[in-house]
């Protein structure tokens, strides 16, 4: 897939504690992330694929994004009387669901980050709340876009979200990111500053790495702030947004995947599959540890290639 150009010049300098940590080259965006050329199809699976009106509505709020000037006010998403009963639903299967699997961590956080039950929020809205607190914004985007053009986006502490909700006649269900996924998974774990520099230094690392080391920097993200899961008080809980934004992989993850010890360099190198539950999920120690553990591992360049072998 086309990505957007970038020099590609590694420029490194050393932090006072010896670390190594890159430094952002610049780059050319457009008004699109990764213009319209990185964007996924839609799949022929995908539920709302033969609905003409979920794809004629799907493209009235892609238009949004696709027209969007970066670092303005995201316009407000015309959502309609059924998209909202999508959420409302959705989240009323999920909130009992947190309260039992999500780590204390999280749920302090949704209290600092409320988002309303009755109707979808808005990025727009939204948006002031991150920033003051974590240093982030959420950007809209038209759809799936490379997991490249995603991170990068993070090192420049912008978080690419979809508008568009899931078909409403599989609530439970979306083989791609929706703003349910977006906002219930990811909104408020941003304005946590330890987690917002972690997606920062993910997002520094992905700017100058290679094919390979981003497939490292990809999976470190994906089994960590996708699909985390933290020992606290003797059981295991959900920190991962895919997991938060999922009801059945929420109330199943310790008996449908393999519960992996904690080891940075074997996430690295395990491939994952989106369009499946989980097979494997890694379990930090901690909440602190593991974003504690994910900095280090970005800041000491264990993801280049000199290192990772």
């Amino acid at each position: 897939m086309a990505k957007p150009a970038v020099t590609r010049r590694i420029l490194e300098s050393t932090s006072a504690s010896g670390y190594w940590r890159p430094m952002r080259p610049e780059l050319d965006f457009t008004f699109h992330a990764g213009g319209t050329a990185d964007l996924v199809e839609l799949d022929q699976d995908h539920p709302g694929f033969r609905d003409e009106v979920y794809r004629s509505r799907r493209n009235v709020i892609a238009r949004i994004a696709l027209d969007y000037p970066t670092g303005t006010r995201v316009p407000d998403a015309p959502y309609t009387a059924e998209e909202h009963a999508v959420w409302r639903e959705v989240w009323a299967a999920l909130e009992p669901v947190h309260q039992e699997r999500v780590c204390s961590e999280i749920l302090e956080l949704q209290q600092v980050m409320p988002l309303q039950r009755d109707e979808i929020p808005q990025l727009g809205a939204l948006n002031p709340q991150l920033y003051a607190s974590g240093g982030f914004r959420m950007e809209p985007v038209a759809g799936l876009v490379s997991a490249r053009t995603f991170v990068r986006y993070l090192g420049r502490r912008v978080f690419l979200s979809t508008q568009y909700i899931r078909h409403h006649s599989r609530p439970f269900y979306t083989p791609e990111p929706d703003i349910l996924h977006e906002l219930v998974g990811h909104a408020a774990t941003l304005v946590h500053p330890g987690i917002a520099e972690v997606n920062r230094m993910l997002g520094e690392a992905a700017d100058v790495a290679d094919e390979q080391e981003m497939l490292r920097i990809e999976r470190m993200y994906w089994y960590t702030m996708e699909f985390g899961l933290v020992r606290q008080a003797g059981q295991i809980k959900a920190f991962g947004a895919g997991l938060l934004s999922s009801v059945g992989e929420l109330s199943d993850f310790d008996t449908h995947a393999e519960l992996m010890d904690w080891d940075l360099r074997t996430i690295a190198n395990t491939p994952y599959d989106p369009t499946q539950y989980q097979a494997k999920l890694f379990v930090a120690p901690s909440f602190t540890r593991m974003l504690v553990d994910v900095c280090g591992w970005v800041r000491s360049g264990a993801w280049r290639n000199r290192q990772a072998g």
